[in-house]
């Protein structure tokens, strides 16, 4: 007798926020984009990801075979910033199996998305949701959620210890970024869970939306790279990409989801573009690469010479993060702007075993190559060298 094996993704809802955000104001602005997203993997895997192919192209077949739920659509309506007409966009929607993509190329697995962007564009974390946690499935399951469950206890143990010291100006908040990196479906659940029934002062909300709703938290997220690199080939100047971007971010969104991304080509350029307007339009900023302490400085500095309160704004880390780093940044920030942290891996995935440094970026939109210029050595995405010496030379990057 065989057993079924369980299916990783077996809702459309369980997808990082930020995934529906971009995809709304993308239909409603630039339906027509045509994009190509590819699969990396940044570190050596325990063995050749290759040899997962067959899983995952059945994985991808039930995933082109689901659609959205009443349920599931009942609850992204309630969510204010989300227009009805979406819905109905949603209603319909299936991924078409013939937009992605996945071969063995030697020990690497090559997985290409590719066709009009709102056709593609959320391939990305179901895909790298499925591709961990069929990786992580070949190890021993019951030591690792013996080391997990540990872990987890000693981080809410090192919260509880933080609650003991002296209150600062601004709360310590923190919200689970971890479901492209996650161990497994069930571990992440029963983190996100455990951290909402025992630390409520402190964890504000989760990216995953299927699990926001189930556990009745606020679901979290607003922009990521890819929206800001799709305005590099949306006919602006190169130079105005950014501008065009936040300023199309505004009108769709109009208040909401008012968090801005600094990194698509370093903190310095983004400032440069975000004038008075801009930053008394968005509520905060998000740092995803660089020196954190560094940054947070630097968008301290920019709101002072706009003579723009910090106070009224918030700053939001999501690099790398711990509970323990996550409070060091606290301390040094938390009397002079709030803050949020966005903690992914070593929430999710915090087990013992080496993850996986996976992602599925934006690599061309209409035909044309874009690129992020990280602030972080390593993060830099872009195999078209022309392109990236025009974008440093643009925005004055040195190489």
């Amino acid at each position: 007798m065989t057993t079924m094996r369980k299916l990783v993704i077996t809702s459309l809802l369980e997808t990082d926020l930020y995934k529906f955000t971009m995809w709304q104001a993308m239909l409603h602005r630039h339906p027509q984009t045509h994009a190509e997203y590819a699969f990396w993997c940044r570190n050596e895997p325990a063995y050749p990801l290759s040899e997962l192919l067959d899983e995952l192209n059945m994985e991808l077949d039930h995933l082109c075979s689901l659609s959205f739920r009443a349920d599931e659509l009942q609850y992204l309506a309630g969510l204010r910033f989300i227009k009805s007409d979406f819905i109905d966009f949603l209603r319909i929607f299936r991924f078409q199996r013939d937009f992605i993509k996945a071969r063995a190329k030697g020990p690497h697995l090559e997985i290409i998305a590719s066709g009009p962007q709102v056709h593609v564009m959320g391939f990305e974390i179901y895909l790298l949701a499925i591709v961990n946690e069929l990786y992580f499935r070949r190890f021993d399951n019951s030591d690792a959620l013996n080391v997990g469950r540990e872990r987890l206890l000693a981080k809410i143990a090192q919260l509880r210890a933080f609650s003991h010291e002296a209150p600062r100006r601004h709360p310590f908040e923190f919200f689970d970024f971890g479901l492209r990196r996650r161990f497994s479906g069930d571990w992440h659940r029963e983190v996100i869970a455990t951290l909402a029934r025992q630390m409520p002062r402190y964890f504000k909300g989760t990216s995953n939306v299927l699990l926001a709703r189930d556990l009745g938290l606020v679901p979290i997220g607003t922009m990521a790279h890819e929206y800001l690199q799709t305005f590099q080939a949306l006919g602006v100047r190169l130079r105005d990409h950014q501008k065009a971007a936040l300023e199309a971010w505004v009108q769709e969104y109009r208040g909401d989801l008012g968090v801005a991304l600094t990194d698509v080509v370093g903190m310095d350029a983004f400032l440069a573009d975000f004038d008075l307007y801009f930053a008394k339009l968005f509520d905060g900023l998000r740092h995803d690469s660089g020196d954190p302490v560094w940054w947070g400085e630097k968008a301290l500095a920019h709101y002072a010479k706009l003579r723009i309160d910090p106070h009224t704004k918030r700053l939001v880390f999501s690099d790398s993060l711990t509970i323990a780093r996550a409070l060091e940044l606290y301390r040094h920030f938390a009397d002079r702007t709030q803050l949020g942290f966005g903690i992914g891996t070593s929430l999710s995935n915090d087990v013992g075993h080496r993850t996986l440094h996976i992602v599925m970026k934006l690599t061309h939109a209409n035909g044309q190559p874009v690129a992020k210029l990280s602030d972080s050595p390593g993060k830099t995405m872009c195999d078209d060298e022309t392109f990236l010496a025009y974008l440093r030379q643009v925005f004055s990057r040195p190489a």
